[in-house]
């Protein structure tokens, strides 16, 4: 049987104009909402590391495989960096840059109109 999600009204469209994200609390959950390349994702405001408030780090890019001695930077905006110990995670798939079990808590986002949903 599957799992019902209610979904939680988080925000509106016109709040991201200026701002690349939001925290916002969902029954009593930090969540960390982020606009990427057009889409909106949600994350859990907690760290997996060490349970830092994840959502508060830097967004950035990364280096990108190449060849040695050649630094290419990529994926501008799409990385969020833990504040306390610089762990590194995809902001369009929860996923940890080197260790590859670890991600970040995820919820589903749906946009109505200029509404902004949360699934939980």
């Amino acid at each position: 049987m599957a799992k019902v999600r209610t979904r939680y009204l988080a925000a509106r469209v016109e709040e991201f104009e200026k701002k690349d994200r939001m925290i916002v609390e969902l029954k009593g959950i930090e969540i960390g909402l982020f606009l990427v390349n057009g889409n909106y994702y949600a994350w859990r405001n907690i760290c997996p590391h060490a349970a830092a408030p994840i959502c508060e780090g830097v967004v950035c890019g990364t280096r990108l495989p190449s060849q040695v001695y050649q630094y290419e930077y990529g994926r501008d905006k799409e990385i969020l960096r833990c504040p306390w110990h610089g762990w590194e995670f995809g902001l369009t798939d929860g996923k940890h840059l080197v260790e590859s079990g670890v991600r970040l808590r995820g919820y589903a986002v749906e946009v109505e109109g200029n509404d902004i949903y949360v699934l939980m």
